[in-house]
């Protein structure tokens, strides 16, 4: 059955994070990460999930940056998946790159170990992308029911396709499990000397530390469709970081100036090199 993808409304809110919900839960890792978001919280219960959906309303009607998707079952027009990201077209302000903070949670203990996981993984991108233009992916979702039938696949190309249309990067963290996902449609994982984030087992509260895959889609234009499986992330990037480059010399003056804050930028993560 074809999927749709297609921009969340305001009447798809509930359904759409009823999907997110349901799908993190599901998941070990998702679930983790949820209990570490929303320490002590009945997910399941009304006050819950009418205070979360005040506070989501108001987010969007306040951000600039952020779309939320919705995947949905063209034969029975049901929202099976969703899909969070920030679209930098003009790259960052210096407030949107201010390390996170956990203000929704209120115990001292809860919010330093949220903010400790959140800042790990802001920092890593910082790294790797600093405030340049690209697109960041905060979650994509299915719900079990309908995992494994196309709804992630149709959900992560369409945020790889704007990515290509508008000659940007995608960055996602991955789960363990959503890995070969990405690297079906291009993500490369970012080498260790670039930027990596373990989470140590006593801030999570597993048995092991556990490292998460960053992950990376270039956008198309700079190295081919046919080139994107042959290629190393370091290979592509440096031809990327040569293409924005020639951007210095051909663009106009705004383009210049994006394009040389993104060049140092990449110069300063360290050993990428063509």
């Amino acid at each position: 059955m074809p999927y749709l993808v297609l921009p969340a409304l305001i009447p798809d809110l509930r359904p759409v994070y009823d999907v997110y919900f349901a799908s993190f839960l599901a998941d070990p890792s998702g679930s983790l990460l949820l209990q570490i978001l929303f320490p002590g919280s009945d997910l399941s219960s009304p006050e819950f999930r009418d205070a979360h959906e005040k506070g989501t309303l108001s987010w969007w009607h306040s951000s600039t940056t952020q779309y939320t998707f919705k995947c949905v079952d063209s034969a029975t027009g049901e929202i099976v998946g969703m899909g969070l990201c920030d679209v930098f077209v003009k790259g960052q302000t210096d407030e949107e790159r201010n390390v996170p903070e956990a203000s929704w949670i209120q115990g001292k203990e809860d919010k330093e170990r949220a903010e400790t996981v959140l800042s790990a993984l802001w920092g890593a991108r910082e790294r790797v992308l600093g405030g340049g233009r690209y697109i960041y992916v905060h979650a994509f979702a299915v719900h079990p029911d309908h995992q494994g039938l196309g709804a992630g696949s149709a959900l992560v190309q369409s945020i790889v396709d704007m990515g290509n249309s508008l000659d940007l990067p995608v960055y996602l963290e991955s789960s363990p499990d959503s890995e070969r996902l990405y690297a079906r449609k291009g993500f490369r994982r970012i080498p260790a000397d670039i930027a990596q984030v373990i989470h140590d087992k006593e801030t999570l509260g597993t048995e092991a530390d556990v490292e998460v895959p960053l992950m990376i889609k270039l956008p198309e234009a700079i190295y081919g469709r046919k080139a994107a499986e042959k290629k190393g992330v370091e290979e592509v990037w440096g031809e990327w970081q040569r293409g924005l480059e020639l951007q210095l010399k051909a663009g106009g003056a705004q383009e210049k100036g994006q394009a040389q804050q993104v060049v140092e930028e990449v110069k300063e993560v360290g050993e990428v090199r063509a």
